[in-house]
């Protein structure tokens, strides 16, 4: 089904989200001009306003710079009311016992339970890892899913931490005060770094990756 010209912008404005920066800067990135997705360009003059799509050029453009595929684009537009997407989920223990995979090796017959995956919302947001004081749990371009609204952060959660310096931190919750949060890496060539809270913008729970 073709998206509507709300649904559109829509999707854009998600891919900006999840990429943590704004429209104009997601623009920019894209080699495009940084008014290009901006609300004012959204319409043309008339009463009542002209609707203004963005060109197939455009979101080439974004796409490629995202690395996001055209099917993702267009969940970004959804409106959340679909059924949550899941996997099935089976105990390592139970792997190997005969009757749960076919002979494909596809999951059949009971004992499955679901693993839900992250519902988009506009607190989640997707960034792409540089550096490597992660590894080897999280390498260089994974794409990890980040929800920057999350209140339960607890010790040993890996997290993504923004600060008011501009740095945006991929790291282990190694301990937590209202005070301060140390930050450690799983590289053991870096040190852990204690960052005080009133530098911290937001710090969110990894919820998942891509490698």
């Amino acid at each position: 089904m073709p998206l509507s010209h709300a649904q559109l912008w829509k999707a854009i404005d998600g891919l900006a989200r999840r990429e943590g920066i704004s429209v104009s800067a997601l623009a920019k990135r894209s080699g495009l001009d940084a008014t290009a997705f901006n609300p004012s360009k959204r319409f043309g003059p008339g009463e009542p306003p002209r609707p203004r799509w963005p060109s197939t050029e455009s979101l080439t453009r974004i796409l490629t710079a995202t690395g996001l595929s055209l099917g993702e684009f267009a969940a970004l537009a959804r409106d959340g009311t679909e059924r949550p997407s899941t996997v099935p989920m089976l105990g390592m223990a139970q792997a190997g016992q005969d009757g749960f995979f076919d002979d494909a090796g596809l999951p059949v017959g009971e004992g499955w339970e679901q693993t839900e995956l992250p519902r988009a919302r506009d607190s989640l947001l997707s960034l792409r890892i540089a550096g490597d004081s992660m590894a080897p749990l999280y390498r260089e371009g994974d794409r990890v899913i980040v929800d920057r609204e999350a209140a339960d952060v607890r010790k040993g959660d890996r997290v993504v931490v923004r600060t008011t310096g501009g740095e945006t931190l991929a790291k282990e919750a190694a301990a937590l005060t209202a005070r301060a949060v140390t930050l450690a890496s799983v590289n053991p060539a870096y040190p852990p770094r204690i960052v005080a809270r009133r530098d911290i913008v937001w710090m969110g729970r990894i919820l998942w990756v891509s490698q």
